[in-house]
């Protein structure tokens, strides 16, 4: 397939390259410009500007934020302005709902297609093809989109017609990624002032009550210590869990402990931990016990 990518972070990149491997034609672009060169050593097309990545059949958009998608969807040149009648847009970031269904409406009023198809994974599993992609949109729209959503995740999940749907799964998941996160900080800080070994304590629980990988990745990084390099940077972990306060705003659904979440993001920041890993999160409560 014929397919634009746009977005090329840590997740990015891999997926762009993935979809290479496999075989389709892509033209990717990024806002800088020195993240292409190893997509066109791979046998990628770079492109100069948004819609010099929108001429073909697909195009997928993976970025950081509401901003930067807004300003590649809507702004001048942009994936809006530029793509065919009938090809898709699959974007894969993680995104408001209302900017999803913004974006659905604007797409179907221009004769475009669309799918929300945010993923699960870190950015090793991007690089293995190993993410789990949740997908909403037009059934013909998922269908279009399926070859490209294969070739980067293990298993694509179509889980609405609706495609902001998926973007409000997405927010829940990190949202209870994140309460994973912060529960365990605090039991390891608990048995951790008490003497336990972490890594012990850690592999206890994931050979027994929690042998899930969200346990096993991030009891692991905090049993370590390990939060650079950042494979999902603090900023964003804060950003995730207000979208899932907004989202629960607009259909009246409190979230007593993403707002706890939300002020732990905000003092993992304000002391410093924006270019941490998430999971340092999980950290803070040894710190808070006076543990070094």
């Amino acid at each position: 397939m014929q397919v634009g990518f746009i977005g090329l972070g840590n997740m990015g990149a891999a997926m762009a390259a993935n979809l290479v491997k496999a075989g389709h034609d892509v033209t990717v672009f990024n806002r800088s410009a020195e993240k292409a060169p190893p997509l066109a050593a791979l046998g990628a097309h770079v492109a100069g500007q948004v819609g010099g990545a929108c001429g073909g059949e697909a195009v997928v958009s993976m970025l950081a934020d509401d901003t930067a998608v807004d300003g590649v969807v809507f702004g001048e040149g942009g994936i809006l302005a530029t793509l065919p009648h009938g090809a898709v847009h699959v974007s894969c970031s993680t995104i408001s709902v209302a900017l999803s269904k913004r974006i659905a409406e604007a797409h179907a009023e221009a004769g475009q297609l669309y799918v929300a198809a945010p993923v699960f994974g870190r950015p090793e599993a991007a690089a293995a093809a190993k993410l789990f992609v949740v997908a909403a949109g037009a059934p013909e729209a998922v269908d279009k989109a399926r070859p490209l959503l294969e070739a980067v995740g293990q298993r694509v999940f179509a889980m609405s017609d609706s495609a902001e749907v998926a973007n409000l799964i997405k927010l829940s998941g990190n949202f209870l990624i994140a309460s994973v996160i912060e529960s365990l900080g605090e039991a390891m800080a608990l048995v951790g002032k008490a003497g336990v070994d972490p890594h012990a304590y850690v592999d206890m629980l994931t050979s027994t009550l929690f042998n899930a990988p969200v346990y096993k990745t991030y009891g692991g990084l905090i049993a370590d210590r390990k939060f650079t390099p950042a494979g999902f940077a603090a900023p964003l972990g804060l950003k995730d869990i207000r979208l899932a306060l907004a989202a629960g705003d607009a259909l009246r659904v409190p979230m007593p402990v993403a707002s706890l979440l939300r002020d732990r993001f905000l003092t993992l920041l304000a002391q410093g931990g924006d270019g941490l890993d998430w999971s340092a999160v999980g950290g803070m409560a040894a710190r808070d016990a006076g543990e070094k």
